[in-house]
C-alpha cells in the first residue's frame, strides 16, 4: 500500500475576514462549487481541513458515466458529461477527461434482464446507452474473452484523472478570485438573528452570509455539532493499481464482480465491484431504521465487520466548543487500509475476463470512505431551519462523475438563480431521518 498523493494546490497564506461563501471541505463537489462561485464574482472561500481532494476524490474509480446511475441522478449526470467535456478548456489545465464510453458486462440473463430494465426506464431521457450483443462486443471492447453475449454501453461516458482533475479545479477557483485554505479545519458555524453569521475555524473567525457543507464522511459529525441530525454511513472501498498491460482499450468496464479503467500513463485502475466493508459503529445501530431498506436491498454488496471502527465510535467526541480542537484537525486525511482481499479476487476475476491482465503486476493499493445516505442518492440543498447553510454531500460512491453538475447546482441555489437540473429529488428533507433543530 501507497499514500494517495493529488497533485498539489497552493493554500492562501491569510484568510479574509469575511466572504459571502465559506465552503466546507476540498473535495471535487465543494471545489466545483467553488469555481462556479467564484466565476459569478461571489467572494469564496474554500477550507480545506487537509489537502484537496484528500480523501475519497482521489481514491475514486474515476469514471464518468451516465449509464447505470439512479433515475434520479441522470438528469445531473447528462449536465455534468457536458461540463466534463470543456472542463480541461475552463480549467487551462490536464484534468485526463476522455470520452471513452463506458460498458457494463452482462455475465447471465439475469444480468441482460437488468440493464434493459434499467433501458427501459431511461427511453425518453435522450440518452445514447443502448445494448450490444455478438460481434459488436468484440469491436468495442478489446481483449475480452468470448463468451459475453451482452453489455450495456454509453458511448458519451467516459474517464477522468482523480489525481488531476479535482486539484485543477481548484486552481481554476483560485484564479478566478476563490480563497482556498488547505489544512485549514472549520469547527463550527455561528449564527445571528436565526441565520448564520460565521464560521470559526481552527486559525480564526471568517465572517460570511452563507455557508456549504460538502465535507463528504464528515458531514454527520460536523452536523451534528450544530442541531442537525443528518443519516450517513460510511462503506471502505479497495482499489488496486497494475501496471504492464498492453493492447487494451481506453473503456472503462465493469462487469460483476471486477472493474477496470485505464489511466493516462498507461496503467489501470482495477477493484472488486459490488464489494464494500461496511464497519459496525454507534451510528449503525442509532441509524437501523434508516438503512434497513438500502442494507436489504444491496446486502450482497455490504460486508458488515467489526473491528476498530466501533471501538473509536464509543469516544468520539459529538459536541465541542468552535475553540475546541476537534477531529477534523486530529484526522487530516482519511486513509483506511484497503480490504486486500477484495483486491486480489477483483485482479483473479478480471484475469479469467481479459487474459491480457494476466502478465501485469500490481504497483500500488489503497482504501478510500465512502459516504452514504439511506437512498443512496446525493443531498444538496438549503437547511431551511438555517437560513444560509447548505449541504452538498452524500454522494454514496457516485460523487465524481456529477462533481461538476452537483457544484453547480450548489452555486445556483446559493445565488437564487434557477439551476440547470431540478433539485427537488436531493432536498434534505426527502430523508426521513433528516432532522434540523
Amino acid at each position: 500500500m501507497t499514500r494517495i498523493i493529488p497533485d498539489a494546490v497552493q493554500s492562501a497564506r491569510q484568510l479574509p475576514a469575511e466572504a459571502d461563501v465559506v465552503i466546507i471541505g476540498g473535495g471535487i463537489i465543494g471545489a466545483s462549487a467553488a469555481l462556479f462561485l467564484a466565476e459569478a464574482g461571489v467572494r469564496v472561500v474554500l477550507c480545506e481541513k487537509g489537502i484537496i481532494a484528500g480523501e475519497q476524490s482521489s481514491r475514486n474509480w474515476g469514471w464518468v458515466r451516465q449509464m447505470g446511475r439512479d433515475l434520479f441522478e441522470i438528469p445531473l449526470s447528462m449536465r455534468s458529461a457536458t461540463l466534463w467535456s470543456g472542463m480541461n478548456e475552463r480549467t487551462g489545465e490536464e484534468t485526463g477527461f476522455r470520452r471513452t464510453g463506458v460498458s457494463y458486462l452482462c455475465a447471465t440473463e439475469n444480468d441482460e434482464r437488468f440493464y434493459q430494465d434499467w433501458l427501459d426506464k431511461v427511453r425518453d431521457l435522450n440518452l445514447d446507452s443502448r445494448m450490444l450483443t455478438g460481434s459488436e462486443i468484440d469491436q468495442q471492447i478489446t481483449g475480452i474473452r468470448p463468451g459475453y453475449k451482452a453489455a450495456l454501453y454509453t458511448s458519451s461516458d467516459g474517464r477522468a484523472e482523480p489525481l488531476l482533475a479535482v486539484p485543477a479545479i481548484a486552481r481554476a477557483a483560485a484564479r478566478a478570485g476563490a480563497t482556498v485554505a488547505a489544512g485549514c479545519a472549520v469547527r463550527s458555524i455561528e449564527r445571528a438573528a436565526g441565520r448564520v453569521s460565521s464560521v470559526v475555524t481552527e486559525v480564526g473567525e471568517i465572517r460570511c452570509h452563507s455557508v456549504v457543507l460538502a465535507g463528504g464522511a464528515w458531514s454527520r459529525l460536523f452536523c451534528g455539532n450544530i442541531g442537525i441530525d443528518f443519516p450517513q454511513l460510511h462503506i471502505l472501498g479497495s482499489v488496486a493499481r497494475v501496471t504492464g498491460i498492453q493492447g487494451m482499450s481506453d473503456m472503462p468496464v465493469g462487469g460483476s464482480d471486477f472493474s477496470f479503467r485505464k489511466r493516462l500513463d498507461g496503467t489501470f485502475t482495477v477493484a472488486l465491484r459490488n464489494a464494500n466493508i461496511a464497519s459496525i459503529t454507534l451510528d449503525s445501530f442509532r441509524l437501523l431504521t434508516d438503512f434497513l431498506p438500502l442494507l436489504k436491498k444491496g446486502w450482497k454488496e455490504f460486508h458488515l465487520r467489526l473491528g476498530s471502527p466501533f471501538l473509536r465510535s464509543l469516544t468520539m467526541k459529538r459536541s465541542w466548543r468552535p475553540d475546541e480542537i476537534t477531529d477534523f484537525e486530529r484526522i487530516r486525511i482519511l486513509d483506511p487500509a484497503p480490504h486486500e482481499a477484495f483486491n486480489r479476487r477483483g485482479f483473479q476475476n478480471l484475469i479469467k475476463s481479459f487474459p491480457a491482465f494476466a502478465g501485469s503486476r500490481v504497483m500500488q493499493t489503497w482504501g478510500g470512505m465512502i459516504d452514504v445516505t439511506p437512498d443512496a442518492v446525493p443531498v444538496i440543498g438549503a437547511v431551511n431551519t438555517l437560513p444560509g447553510f447548505y449541504l452538498a454531500t452524500g454522494f454514496s460512491g457516485h460523487g465524481f462523475g456529477i462533481g461538476p453538475a452537483a457544484g453547480e447546482m450548489v452555486a445556483d441555489i446559493v445565488l437564487g438563480r434557477p439551476p440547470k437540473v431540478d433539485p427537488y429529488p436531493f432536498r434534505p428533507e426527502r430523508l426521513t431521518g433528516f432532522k434540523a433543530a
